[in-house]
């Protein structure tokens, strides 16, 4: 076993890191596609995750179901009567609602 000194520690990695230079590129190659692999890995685990009941049901809790004033809805429903050019803007929505 060699004895080591302090002095000697630079020219040791220097000779070292002259020998891993030489395989530099593999190595960067290996570790990329490591770091590659890894990510698919967790892609996939967090993709095939599916939430708990306990989950859907405290975030159902929070959805708030929206509220129409039966007020609103009789204006809306006069409104609707009274203009022929409305009623067929309502016809035309039921019957096509993806048509602008």
């Amino acid at each position: 076993m060699k004895n080591l000194d302090l002095k000697d520690i630079p020219a040791q990695f220097l000779a070292l890191f002259q020998k891993i230079r030489r395989y530099s590129t593999f190595i960067f190659v290996i570790g990329l596609f490591l770091v590659f692999s890894f990510l698919v890995y967790r892609i996939n685990a967090l993709n095939s995750l599916s939430p708990s009941d306990a989950d859907i049901s405290a975030k159902l809790k929070t959805v708030q179901q929206p509220v129409i004033n039966s007020a609103l809805i009789t204006k809306i429903q006069q409104l609707q009567d009274n203009s022929v050019q409305v009623q067929s803007l309502f016809n035309s929505a039921r019957n096509n609602p993806f048509q602008e």
